[in-house]
């Protein structure tokens, strides 16, 4: 395992099935009441410059679950956020917790962090990865289908933080992966280059889902963008997980979604409602996938 989880490609295959592996175990432990306190007496910080339910509840959670302590720090709680250089809030979290979490806008913040601080560090969320949450979604679809090789997925909308994590997660679990999305609206090029030839992106979400096992999708409007509203509600025109798309797909399709969702957006409240479960197993594991990274990097 890497010291820290700053993105997915910096993790290998076999560090990707330790942390799946890891994470079943934990989920099993759970709920069935063994206890599992392998980091009593540890401390997590919890740094968020943004906003959220799933990240903070389940990081707490966790680490309360695995008998240690998540100090949740926003940045005004923070000097960080009153201009103290980030190597300086850095090098005195060292001598304070054992781990950060770090929720924020720039992926160079988590990079810094992990840098000057020498502690695990864990990126909760940027602008260019969501790490934590596509582990969440390959446990799931492995519960639903028993493995992940040779599966067919395809995430259609935005090229977002979460297409690029899916990318390099399905392409280091040997799934196929297709993204469908309007031009200008294509994941990053850093990713688009990483993966070559193991990524089919497509203008068409028609042909993009033929077939596929797993449909993913997002808000088409992400945190912070919101002056874009408007012109992305008209780029994204068609790009909408629906009863007609699902009939393209595979007849056990699953439909994945990070949440929180805009039903009659990105999604009908059909095709979520029944795929419901699904969504909110994939939520739940959130909590499972983490306990995990947070069990790897700081036991």
């Amino acid at each position: 395992m890497t010291k820290s989880l700053l993105k997915l490609s910096d993790l290998s295959k076999t560090d990707l099935q330790t942390i799946l592996n890891k994470a079943d175990q934990l989920k099993f432990e759970l709920k069935n009441g063994i206890e599992h306190r392998i980091l009593a007496g540890k401390t997590l910080a919890m740094i968020f410059s943004k906003s959220s339910t799933r990240t903070r509840v389940s990081f707490e959670v966790g680490m309360f679950q695995l008998g240690g302590h998540g100090l949740f720090l926003s940045t005004n709680d923070l000097q960080i956020g009153r201009g103290e250089p980030v190597e300086d809030t850095a090098r005195v979290l060292f001598r304070y917790v054992d781990g950060i979490m770090i929720r924020t806008f720039e992926q160079q913040e988590v990079e810094d962090l992990a840098k000057y601080s020498g502690l695990p560090v864990i990126n909760g969320l940027t602008d260019y990865a969501h790490p934590c949450q596509i582990l969440a979604d390959l446990m799931t679809v492995r519960e639903r289908f028993s493995y992940l090789e040779g599966l067919s997925a395809c995430y259609v909308g935005d090229g977002n933080n979460v297409c690029n994590s899916f990318i390099v997660g399905c392409i280091l679990a040997d799934m196929d992966i297709t993204v469908a999305c309007p031009k200008g609206y294509e994941p990053h090029p850093e990713v688009i280059k990483w993966a070559g030839d193991k990524l089919r992106i497509v203008n068409d979400p028609r042909e993009g889902v033929k077939k596929a096992d797993v449909l993913y999708t997002d808000v088409w409007t992400s945190m912070g963008q919101e002056e874009e509203m408007k012109a992305r509600f008209e780029a994204f025109e068609g790009y909408q997980i629906n009863a007609e798309l699902m009939k393209l797909a595979s007849p056990n399709a699953i439909v994945l979604h990070c949440l929180p969702a805009h039903r009659g957006e990105e999604i009908t409240a059909d095709v979520f409602d029944a795929q419901a479960d699904v969504i909110f197993d994939e939520a739940e594991n959130r909590l499972h996938a983490q306990k995990a990274v947070m069990a790897l990097l700081m036991a």
